[in-house]
């Protein structure tokens, strides 16, 4: 019976992957899927990346049509930086918590009381966010944005743990927005360590969104693209992985013969899993749900994400 269901399954998927390349033909469409989506949707994507180079591939399209795999806010960053494309997502519940961690109530409160203070925001937040951003950024470019900014006063939203990395790598002062990502910020000493006694020759890499206590155990720590090149490169054949599972498929499609473990079982983040290639079928059949930001929000943000690619 199972073998029978995983033969329907795979032929489902067959009919789907025709069906998707005969709409991407019609549409004019590109498909961008962040490392953090599931493997059906990594494997048909035109472009897989974090937010940093799927922000790149929607500000540099030819195409007409933008369908982004990821979660909303991701569609609102390529909607601000291509504003003439059509921009769809498979499922408009795909949310991230973390973004949803910082409001523009609170954001201007907080400039109000530091009136000297730039505002950086990491990428993972909502286009209203960014239009009272100074400069975004994202974890890859995170340290350099901060650096790059002319001011000693530095306004840090909405994560946390990512904030508390920055700040020990700049001698700016960091005022630091209370959010995390639920996800990365699961991850204990604990976890690390029982999987450190289970795999002695294992390196630990991990992402600047886990607690500070958990990235200081790191052997390597960086962006999920960092993460990526590194374990490729590295001579290692072995690894335990700190960031979102979803990055195995690149993982394991750069090293087959390396060996990696994720360091909990935990590390898969619900919003990025919404999505599935039945979904990003319809959603090129139906051109909905599509991606709006009204023009007084984009135009403000817009200035805040391309501040960020100018930053080399």
């Amino acid at each position: 019976m199972e073998a029978l269901a995983l033969e329907r399954k795979a032929e489902q998927n067959r009919e789907l992957r025709e069906r998707l390349a005969q709409l991407k033909k019609e549409r004019n469409a590109i498909i961008l899927a962040h490392y953090y989506q599931r493997d059906e949707i990594q494997e048909v994507a035109d472009f897989r990346g974090d937010s940093f180079l799927l922000a790149q591939k929607a500000a540099e399209t030819d195409a007409d049509v933008i369908v982004f795999c990821g979660v909303h806010f991701m569609g609102e960053s390529a909607k601000i930086l291509a504003p003439n494309k059509t921009v769809i997502i498979p499922d408009e519940r795909a949310g991230c918590p973390m973004a949803d961690m910082v409001n523009v109530d609170g954001l201007r409160k907080l400039k109000a009381q530091h009136p000297n203070a730039k505002v950086v925001t990491y990428i993972n937040s909502s286009a209203e966010i960014k239009a009272e951003t100074d400069i975004c950024c994202t974890s890859a470019n995170a340290v350099r944005v901060v650096n790059s900014v002319d001011s000693d006063e530095i306004i840090w939203v909405p994560d946390k743990n990512l904030g508390h990395y920055v700040q020990q790598k700049t001698d700016k002062k960091m005022i630091i927005w209370e959010g995390y990502c639920n996800t990365h910020d699961m991850l204990t000493v604990k976890d690390v360590e029982e999987m450190k006694a289970k795999y002695p020759n294992a390196q630990f890499v991990v992402h600047p969104e886990c607690r500070p206590e958990v990235v200081a155990l790191g052997d390597f720590v960086g962006s999920t693209t960092a993460i990526i090149k590194y374990c490729k490169e590295s001579d290692c054949q072995e690894f335990i992985v700190g960031t979102e599972d979803g990055t195995g498929y690149q993982l394991r499609n750069d090293s087959p013969n390396k060996t990696f473990h994720f360091a909990t079982k935990y590390l898969v983040c619900p919003n990025m899993k919404v999505n599935n290639l039945k979904k990003l079928v319809k959603c090129l059949e139906t051109m909905q749900p599509q991606i709006y930001v009204p023009e007084e929000v984009a135009s403000k943000a817009r200035l805040s994400l391309e501040r960020m690619l100018q930053v080399k």
